[in-house]
């Protein structure tokens, strides 16, 4: 089955390749300032929702469609990318020795056509009103994060007709490390925060600024595999069945 990643992320790419899933990207072109939201979740999950439906109008019928997108959550503000090098310094001296929420909400699209995709017994991603609303409902860990997920499945309509859909978001507790201004600043010279939201990396240069994280650190990075591995099975599919050739030998 067709798997397509509504991202020009190379992290997310890379992380369903080494997950062993056989993606191919396309990139949305949804303009993220265009939206706002009341918190960092409801922001992620619009984001992550958009993004996904704007690829899923462009492919053929039958593919599964991801579309993810993250924030930080820092005393209850989101913060995406930052806008220049001076809001990433501000950025990481606002961060450092503090903690913070990498929200990540997640899209999952079903492009068959409901007749071939057939009821799902055990999940919720069914035809609905385009009109609920989305929530994290995950436990706490150890570290005081968690994720969870929230939203049900929805009805949508591209030009090979309805789909189904699926939204999810996950949290993931960062503890970011007190860093001189020195470091902060041959940090931004990198121009690896201007390019991430939150300003930073778990599997890049960044990684050495983070102490600690309470979760899925796949969710840091941008998408939660445990989470698209729930999302699959409420359409009744298993992950394995995704898992690309040589892994199923």
């Amino acid at each position: 089955m067709r798997l397509v990643l509504a991202s020009q992320s190379t992290a997310r790419l890379t992380l369903l390749r080494n997950a062993g899933f056989a993606p191919e990207a396309i990139v949305s072109g949804v303009d993220e300032d265009a939206f706002d939201a009341t918190s960092p979740v409801e922001l992620a999950l619009i984001l992550a929702r958009a993004k996904a439906r704007a690829v899923a109008q462009r492919v053929e019928p039958g593919a599964l469609v991801i579309g993810c997108d993250s924030v930080l959550d820092l005393d209850g503000g989101a913060f995406g990318k930052p806008t220049d090098v001076e809001d990433a310094i501000g950025r990481w001296k606002a961060m450092r020795g503090r903690q913070g929420i990498l929200v990540t909400g997640h899209c999952l699209i079903d492009t068959r056509p409901l007749e071939e995709a057939g009821a799902v017994p055990d999940g919720d991603a069914e035809p609905a009103a385009d009109d609920q609303s989305d929530s994290i409902d995950g436990g706490s860990n150890s570290g005081g994060g968690g994720s969870g997920s929230g939203g049900s499945g929805a009805a949508g309509n591209g030009s090979a007709g309805e789909w189904r859909e699926v939204t999810r978001a996950g949290a993931t507790l960062v503890q970011f490390a007190e860093v001189s201004d020195a470091e902060i600043e041959a940090y931004v010279a990198t121009g690896e925060p201007l390019q991430v939201a939150g300003a930073f990396t778990l599997d890049g240069i960044g990684g050495s600024f983070v102490e600690s994280i309470g979760g899925d650190p796949s969710n840091v990075i941008g998408l939660s595999l445990p989470l698209l591995r729930g999302m699959l099975a409420e359409f009744g599919i298993s992950v394995a069945d995704l898992w690309s050739d040589p892994l199923k030998g």
